[in-house]
Formats: C-alpha cells, structure tokens, sequence
C-alpha cells in the first residue's frame, strides 16, 4: 500500500519505520524545515525498546539505562524503590532506557525519508489526500496523522481539538551536574502530594531535571517568565539533593503545559486514521506518551489493512493509560509511598507496564 504519513516525529518516524518493513510504500510529511528534535527526554519501559528493536533502531549507547526508581522525601529519606533489574528480568531482558527526545528522533529517522518544510493546508480523510501550502497534493491507499496535538488531519476528521488543559504544568532542562547524579543508573522523585521532582540521567553527560506542579493561565508558573528560576527557587529551593543543586546552576528551563484528551473508540474514517498525540495526547505524569505512540505503530503494522480495528483494540488499552496518567499521581502520592514494600510496588509497576502494552498482551504472549 502507498502510505502517507503527516508528522516525522516519534509517532510518524516509528510508523514509517515499521510499515517500510512491512513492505509498504511510505512517505513522511514535515512542516517543520529541519527534524523535529526539539523538547526534553523519553522514558522507554521495556515494551516501547522491544518495539524499536523489531523496527530496527540503533539504540547502541543510546541514552542511559535505568536500574530503580528511587522516591525521596522532601528532607531526603529514602520512601521506597522500583526495581528496573526485576523489570527487566521479567520482559525477558528488555532495559528502560531514559533518552534525550532528540536523540532519539534522530535514530528513529535514520533511513527514513521525510519531506520538510511541508506544510498541509488540506485534508480529504474519504480520500487519503492532502494539499500543500504550495498548491501540490499527494494521494495515498492509507493516510496517517501523526502530526501532534494539534493535528490538522485530527481536524479534517472531526472539526476541532479534543485535548484540554489539566491545570499541571511541567518546568524542564537539562543539567550536567551534579556527576555522581548524571553517572547514575536511577531515576530521583520527590512529591509532597501537591508537585513532584524528578531527575533522570539521560546519557552522554546529561540529566533531565522537572518539576510538576499546579498553575493557572497567567499566574506565577505559568508561560515564559524571565524570573522563573527565582520562583522555582523559591518554591523548591529547600528540597533535598540533587534539586538545590540543580535549581542553584540553572540559567533557564522549558515551560510544558499538561493536557488530556477523551479517548473516542474510533479516530478515523475511511483509509484515514490517527496516532501518537494525534489520538490520544496524555501528560507526562508516568512518562507514558511516546511509549503509546510506539504501541500505535507497532500495531498498524499489524492492522493496516483494518484501520478500525487498529482504533478499538487501541482504544481499549490507550483509554485505560489516559485515565490513570490523567490523574497526575506521581505527583499527589507523596509521602504514601514508603507504606508499600519496594517488592511488592516492583510487582505492581510490572502489572501496569503489561497492562499498558499491547505489544506485551497481544504479541509477546
């Protein structure tokens, strides 16, 4: 089939990767003039690197391997751990990997071609044809949006935007300090059931450090204030180490707005459907995004040829991990989790990665 994907970025590089090798007839459409590489990092749980390893992607010192998810309190005690060695055991050597969103764009579009600076100012959905802002079209048997949140072929298909602001917002950067943080195998969290802290390493040198937290639309976390450091300072200046550290070296950081989205059972119409955030945007709360975005592509491979069917058995498993990440836990949870034995929330994390896959349910079993 002659497949036409608008998005080259996680959702529609994977998708391309993977109906390439399927033996399809692929073409990527970017409006951006250059890769899509911007943004902080990706958490990849063991489903999501089974994925990329089918499709073929190099992920040879790609980003860094995590070994535990460690909670702290805010005056730093050790809560509790999730083991990501059992983890991994469990999905049969599949690693978590924590990765720069960059690099890992850049490895997805690897061999794939895409067409910059592309920019669809038509959908016909019926028809799986686009028209470009240069008045050329391109027609294709199967045509996917994978083009974001604000999707235009999303719009084509029903008229408007389904996802909404949650009132969370994210501020994010990276850090090359402190060492024995960015050398580490482990993911730090700290929640005081109103915002988190989080700090990853991300390899080559670098952590990706975040806060969670509350605020509404022009309020004092909210949008591109020039002061913002000396508000996180403020408000997260006292929480343990890493975070004083890293709030006291950074200059900057990125501002994130967290958004849901109503799951509908079906996404497309005719020869035309959606994936990724095109679908089913999520925050970033269990870092579950572009792991669902690998899960939509690995299952077109499989369902080309029955786009509704690829809807509602996603559908099924999407709705379920938009509802759960919707509710911004990791954040609320705060204290609460040094109630739970290490062991037995390693037992419940593997529980809900499987729960969360299809790649797991359906193509593992």
């Amino acid at each position: 089939m002659r497949v036409l994907i608008v998005g080259g970025g996680v959702a529609g590089l994977a998708a391309a990767r993977g109906l390439t090798a399927a033996g399809h007839d692929v073409e990527v459409y970017e409006e951006s003039p250059e890769p899509r590489t911007e943004g902080g990092s990706v958490s990849l749980w063991p489903a999501g690197v089974g994925i990329l390893r089918e499709f073929k992607v190099d992920l040879d010192g790609a980003g860094r391997r995590l070994e535990a998810l460690t909670n702290l309190s805010v005056r730093g005690r050790t809560l509790g751990t999730i083991d990501l060695t059992e983890v991994e055991r469990h999905f049969d050597g599949l690693p978590s990997l924590h990765i720069a969103r960059r690099e890992l764009v850049e490895r997805l579009a690897e061999g794939v071609p895409v067409r910059h600076g592309q920019t669809v100012t038509g959908v016909d959905p019926d028809r799986a044809e686009l028209t470009f802002a240069d008045g050329s079209t391109a027609r294709g048997d199967v045509l996917l949006g994978a083009d974001g949140r604000r999707s235009v072929v999303q719009r084509a298909l029903s008229g408007g935007n389904p996802s909404r602001p949650n009132g969370w917002v994210t501020w994010q950067a990276f850090t090359t300090a402190p060492a024995d943080v960015v050398d580490a195998d482990r993911s730090l969290m700290v929640s005081n059931g109103r915002s988190l802290g989080s700090i990853a390493p991300a390899g080559h040198g670098r952590a990706l450090w975040w806060f969670d937290l509350r605020a509404k639309p022009g309020g004092r976390f909210w949008g591109d204030a020039p002061d913002i450091m000396d508000r996180l300072r403020e408000r997260f200046g006292h929480w343990p180490e890493p975070f004083r550290t890293v709030l006291e070296r950074a200059e900057t950081a990125q501002f994130y707005p967290h958004h849901v989205h109503r799951v509908p059972s079906v996404w497309g119409r005719g020869p035309t459907t959606l994936l990724g955030d095109a679908a089913h945007t999520m925050p970033p709360a269990m870092a579950m995004g572009s792991g669902q975005a690998l899960e939509d592509a690995w299952a077109l491979t499989r369902s080309l040829d029955d786009l509704r069917a690829y809807e509602r058995t996603r559908a099924k498993t999407v709705r379920r991990v938009a509802r759960m990440v919707g509710t911004e836990m990791p954040s609320r949870q705060g204290p609460l989790t040094a109630l739970v034995p290490d062991a037995r929330s390693t037992r419940s994390y593997i529980k809900w990665l499987r729960s969360a896959s299809d790649y797991f349910q359906e193509g593992r079993r």
